[in-house]
């Protein structure tokens, strides 16, 4: 069984932090998930250079769980043709709050390509990144 060192000489059992964290409200747990995401982005690349190790933590990053899944809510509602008005706008904002995410999360992948001197696809194929089959 895996354990963690917290303080010298204090170890705690990686169960028992899981069992504390799932006790967490959700944005707690999402700001915990961040800095964990961040701490792998670290070990996995500790010879990128900073602007490269940045941006891999900005694409990464992804939206927020709870907007995806009241995207999905209202997704489904909408091919079930039982979106209110009200929920429509809401569905209109979050299409572009993903939007603009998407635009944003393109644009860093253009710049890790070009400080890598590699197109596009190839940073893509590099980081396992599939193309939408919208595109």
């Amino acid at each position: 069984m895996s354990t963690v060192q917290v303080i010298s000489e204090v170890n705690i059992d990686l169960d028992k932090i899981l069992d504390g964290m799932a006790q967490l409200d959700l944005s707690e747990l999402e700001h915990f998930a961040f800095h964990v995401n961040s701490l792998i982005a670290q070990r996995k690349a500790p010879s990128l250079p900073k602007r490269e190790a940045e941006l891999l933590q900005q694409i990464n990053r992804g939206l927020p769980i709870t907007v995806r899944n009241r995207y999905a809510i209202l997704n489904e509602k909408l091919l079930d043709e039982t979106l209110t008005a009200e929920e429509h706008q809401e569905f209109s904002a979050l299409v572009d709050q993903i939007e603009q995410s998407d635009a944003e999360r393109l644009q860093q992948l253009i710049e890790l390509a070009h400080l890598r001197n590699i197109s596009l696809d190839a940073l893509m194929e590099q980081l396992g990144i599939r193309r939408s089959r919208y595109a």
